[in-house]
């Protein structure tokens, strides 16, 4: 089974409970949402759908999950945690009333986990926490100091188990499963979203409880594009054609990046492709245990312009990978930390030029030495 036991999450909200004392707050706030659930997730393993979610955490006592009306049965058939309680706070965005279904306040939501005082508490999920959620914070706990607290929670998801481990391998095989069968399966004139619908058939196939993200085909131009979505586009021959597949097992993300073509590149296209290839296996090289994120990044960048190829990149050349595709930390020529054992990233590799781009992606575990490749079998050229 590739799952998170009980026994791990209890771990994750002692490791919180000392982080929270350590930062001098009394209390956490954690907040997810549907598209960006992982901090609660992390801890009670609830995934929300349509609704929010939060996990009240006190320094001393017990966690809270909590749900917006519409989702008791559903999170208590899924939560580690077994405290739930139901907010308005936590409701869809059409923002029903729900009359005749009893909510709870924050007063109750402090008083029921045993929290003894809360003077200053702190808020983890901060990007992605609604102005209802705050709102009501300061309306409802009066004289309470809100903190924005991610660094209390964060780290702990640097570094992976080998549970988490565990779902990750499987979510990147899973990955490259869905790409065999576009490969297998592809022909000019299909559009870019029939191509997503074959990894889609084949991640929930073999076994993926989701995808790992908004899944990536797109031909000709768009492949510049550092973020795009799939359209009704048709595939054509002799294009860059770019995917970025990934499968979420036990809630754990996955993405495999590949430029590929149906029939011969152009020279000016395939030079650039080819060398993304060679820039995606030096970052790589330049990987390991007690490496300083900020100095990795200085000698790719370095090594990419002395190539020559630095009018290309736009960014690099890695994130973070876990719960979410993108996830903290970035590894940027600003970063402060240093690379340690078992942490996962993106190997993220993009250049583009003004017609056309490309990226490869693959993941790795930060190991002594160097990395373990959690997905290896497309770093190839492929022109079908």
């Amino acid at each position: 089974m590739y799952t998170i036991p009980k026994a791990e999450y209890a771990k994750r909200i002692k490791e919180f409970q000392k982080n929270i004392k350590a930062a001098g707050l009394d209390a956490c706030l954690v907040h997810g949402n549907e598209a960006d659930f992982a901090n609660v997730r992390y801890l009670s393993e609830y995934w929300p759908t349509f609704e929010a979610g939060g996990v009240f955490v006190p320094a001393e006592g017990k966690p809270i999950l909590l749900i917006g009306p519409e989702s008791e049965n559903y999170a208590k058939g899924r939560s580690v945690i077994p405290d739930i309680m139901k907010m308005v706070e936590y409701r869809e965005s059409a923002e029903p009333n729900y009359p005749g279904i009893a909510v709870a306040h924050y007063p109750d939501v402090v008083k029921a986990s045993g929290c003894k005082k809360l003077k200053k508490l702190g808020l983890a999920g901060y990007s992605v926490m609604t102005l209802p959620v705050y709102m009501s914070l300061q309306a409802e706990l009066p004289g309470v100091e809100l903190i924005k607290a991610d660094k209390t929670l964060l780290p702990l998801r640097f570094i992976k188990s080998a549970n988490e481990l565990k779902c990750m391998r499987r979510a990147f095989e899973i990955s490259e499963l869905a790409i065999d069968a576009i490969l297998a399966e592809v022909k000019p004139g299909m559009t870019e979203f029939q191509v997503v619908g074959i990894a889609q058939r084949e991640i929930y196939k073999h076994g993926g409880e989701y995808e790992g993200h908004a899944l990536y085909c797109f031909c000709g131009e768009h492949t510049n594009n550092a973020i795009c979505r799939p359209t009704s586009n048709k595939l054509i021959k002799n294009e860059v054609i770019q995917l970025n597949i990934g499968a979420r097992v036990g809630g754990y993300s996955s993405s495999v990046g590949l430029p590929f073509s149906i029939g011969k590149l152009p020279a000016r296209k395939k030079r650039l492709v080819e060398f993304g290839l060679v820039a995606h296996e030096k970052t790589m090289e330049l990987m390991a245990a007690g490496k300083p994120a900020a100095a990795v990044v200085k000698k790719y960048e370095e090594w990419v312009k002395k190539q020559g190829f630095g009018k290309y990149m736009l960014y690099g050349p890695c994130h973070a990978i876990g719960m979410m595709e993108v996830e903290q930390p970035w590894m940027e020529s600003v970063s402060t930390y240093d690379l340690e054992e078992n942490m996962t990233f993106q190997v993220d590799t993009f250049f583009y030029d003004e017609d056309f781009g490309l990226r490869w992606e693959n993941g790795v575990v930060v190991k002594k030495g160097g990395v373990e490749r959690l997905s290896s079998k497309y770093m190839k050229m492929v022109e079908l």
